[in-house]
């Protein structure tokens, strides 16, 4: 289970040396971040509703800890790897650091499907899996957060098998509970509002105004996407089409995001929604539209369709949707793109607010939090833009630069030990 079998693995860790490059890394320093601090691997044994015992294969990857304690979430799904599992560790650390949280970066996976197990089955599960990481975590050590496959619920299992083991309630040990046990207000909203926050000073950075002549696209209609979509129609800009793995739809004159929401929720797909047209992924890809929005998986545009995109802003809500091959390609196309570490920031930086309420049993309303969140998504997304033009680079490359830089000077500053 080697990290180099992993071709996300593979890209993150080519970008990053392409960026040492760039900014006269300290070879030292980038010989210690080419590979992950710590790296748990766990089997973990659940006792099935059937009384067989399953044994499921688990991960914590502590990327790098210079500015804080690690911070990163937990994701559900069978297919997920080790190496995937560190490259997304990996662009936690630079994201957590480009936008200034005092926190390194990490990332968790457990290998199963929860959908395939019943209630009780993924409580014993996840409770089994969290003692597992117990040596690991802990609200000043590693705070886990919910990621792919995982929800509040689970989140709740984690902080109370933590809290039982150290004798005394720790809601700071993990983010993306329940409201009622120490979660936070707009969390829900933030990953997809801090894409929008990017979308709207983009705009207005290429002269684009946002209305009803604007058009949008989403891939992906989870968290991320439908909470963009619905930034996005507030501000007054067409939603055209939608798209998830098992296809989507297309209507130039727009789409009901109501009755899309309703449709989703009822059947998991969009072949219910009749005001349009069913659609593929391969077509949403290479829709004309003004704003693309990816917030479904890694690898969606490639060298091999970066050609085809016809929009103006891309917007990464998902983690390396892009390729490093396709990069070029949609620069040289004058397509203004937001990287992920700086437009889906959003989701931590709501992370972070939450910890930083369960530690001092103080919390905020939506109000508080929105204002908060989007001064730190402007700030961040000036200093990226404004450093892509000084150094005549890309968003994505600015965006690396200020992380890793700021990882790097931290790790210079503490020297190391012994």
């Amino acid at each position: 289970m080697k990290l180099r079998q992993s071709p996300f693995f593979e890209n993150a860790l080519k970008q990053f040396l392409d960026v040492a490059e760039k900014i006269n890394l300290d070879p030292n320093i980038a010989e210690r971040l080419k590979s992950p601090e710590r790296t748990l691997i766990v089997n973990v044994p659940v006792r099935m509703d059937n009384d067989v015992v399953n044994v499921f294969s688990g991960f914590r990857v502590q990327y790098n800890d210079a500015l804080g304690p690690s911070k990163g979430g937990i994701r559900y799904h069978p297919a997920v790897t080790l190496g995937d599992t560190a490259a997304l560790a990996m662009l936690m650390t630079w994201k957590n650091a480009l936008v200034g949280l005092p926190l390194g970066g990490a990332k968790g996976a457990l290998c199963v499907d929860p959908t395939r197990l019943s209630r009780s089955e993924l409580q014993r599960a996840t409770r089994r899996f969290t003692m597992e990481l117990i040596s690991m975590i802990g609200p000043d050590k590693d705070i886990p957060a919910p990621d792919l496959g995982v929800n509040e619920q689970v989140m709740a299992w984690m902080m109370d098998t933590y809290s039982q083991q150290v004798g005394a309630a720790s809601p700071g040990v993990v983010t993306g509970k329940p409201i009622a046990l120490g979660g936070s207000l707009y969390r829900h909203e933030a990953t997809g509002r801090g894409v929008v926050f990017c979308i709207e000073q983009a705009a207005e950075k290429i002269g684009m105004t946002l209305d009803e002549n604007t058009t949008f696209a989403i891939q992906g209609f989870g968290n991320v996407g439908s909470m963009a979509a619905k930034a996005l129609a507030k501000l007054g800009c067409r939603f055209i089409s939608v798209t998830t793995s098992r296809g989507g739809v297309y209507n130039s004159k727009g789409l009901k995001l109501d009755d899309l929401y309703r449709c989703y929720k009822e059947h998991g797909s969009f072949k219910c929604y009749k005001d349009g047209e069913q659609i593929t992924n391969k077509e949403l890809l290479a829709l004309e539209c003004d704003i693309l929005v990816l917030a479904a998986q890694a690898g969606q545009i490639t060298i091999d369709n970066a050609e085809h995109v016809k929009c103006k802003i891309l917007a990464e809500g998902a983690n390396g949707p892009v390729t490093m091959d396709a990069d070029p390609v949609i620069i040289d196309r004058g397509i203004f793109l937001l990287p992920d570490i700086l437009a889906n920031a959003g989701g931590v930086i709501a992370s972070y607010f939450e910890w930083v309420q369960d530690i001092q049993r103080l919390f905020w309303d939506a109000e508080e939090i929105e204002r908060r969140l989007k001064k730190i998504m402007h700030r961040s997304f000036e200093q990226t833009v404004n450093l892509s033009k000084t150094q005549k680079v890309s968003m994505r490359t600015a965006a690396l630069m200020r992380g890793i830089g700021k990882v790097a000077q931290a790790m210079l500053l503490r020297g190391l030990y012994p």
